[in-house]
């Protein structure tokens, strides 16, 4: 049998079935295996994927919808990723338009590589701003904050998501209500009796990953970092909006090392809906 031409394998949903493959694709491409964000983004959200004659995949994608179920108003792009042997032959291209496609009208967010940015702006995503990747052991010091921190509990979920949802600018319950299992540690800030700003950290790999990072302010942000810092021997590592420029200058002072940076891009929309001044870290730039 002759091994059918990559334009015409088919694209399909994937599902935690898939998870090893993706798992695998992500090595493939010399990235980590990030199984535990794979199955959290796996469930949470929509994958999509062309399966491999010989076995794999060839790509993967993720997309994760937010709003009201059936009739989002946001949809984030992550995990864009075509086994190399296959690199360089439009598949990429291919699969990213069908993900646009099946999510017309719906706007579209996504944190594009360097590399990948030129094939997105093809597609027609516009920059709308900058993240940078900063990694590192966290050092404690500086004078002592005045804003309290605590444990998240079951009861202050409620909070969580009103204040999640006025800040990103859209609601995102199912991904949420995820993050006690998802995460080792879930915290808020607290002013009066009430939610200033939370965070999580989750593990990947050999770090601990903060995000999502909402906060009333930058003291806010720093306070709720380091009690993070606090809980974890793990090196941390997050994506910070370039704007909160305190907040990465004391992150840096702090341990932690720029790694990269990465375009955030929409598509359908002038920029991101919410408040980005209390927004300061995705809780993954795969999920937004």
């Amino acid at each position: 049998m002759p091994t059918p031409s990559l334009a015409a394998l088919p694209i399909r949903r994937l599902t935690l079935r898939d998870l090893t493959a993706c798992a695998d694709l992500s090595e493939d491409r010399g990235w980590p295996r990030e199984e535990h964000k794979w199955s959290f983004l796996l469930t949470a959200g929509k994958g999509f994927g062309i399966d491999d004659p010989q076995g794999g995949l060839v790509a993967a994608c993720v997309v994760t919808e937010y709003g009201i179920w059936g009739r989002p108003d946001l949809g984030a792009i992550g995990m864009v990723l075509v086994a190399e042997r296959h690199a360089r032959q439009g598949v990429g291209r291919r699969l990213m338009r069908h993900v646009v496609s099946s999510m017309e009208p719906t706007p579209l967010t996504l944190h594009a590589t360097p590399y990948g940015r030129p094939l997105y702006e093809e597609l027609g995503f516009k920059v709308t701003g900058r993240a940078e990747m900063l990694s590192g052991r966290f050092t404690p010091g500086g004078p002592e904050s005045g804003v309290l921190t605590r444990a998240a509990t079951a009861e202050d979920l409620p909070s969580i998501l009103r204040l999640d949802e006025e800040v990103f600018g859209t609601d995102r319950t199912p991904l949420i209500t995820r993050l006690p299992a998802f995460a080792d540690q879930l915290r808020v800030a607290e002013e009066d009796g009430r939610i200033i700003g939370y965070t999580a950290a989750w593990p990947n790999m050999d770090t601990h990953v903060v995000g999502p990072l909402i906060a009333r302010d930058t003291e806010t942000a720093k306070a709720l970092i380091a009690s993070l810092a606090a809980g974890t021997d793990r090196p941390l590592r997050t994506d910070i909006d370039v704007r909160h420029e305190e907040l990465l200058a004391w992150a840096k002072a702090r341990g932690l090392a720029s790694v990269a940076f990465n375009s955030v891009m929409t598509y359908g929309i002038p920029d991101l809906p919410g408040d980005w001044t209390r927004r300061f870290a995705p809780l993954t730039v795969a999920a937004g």
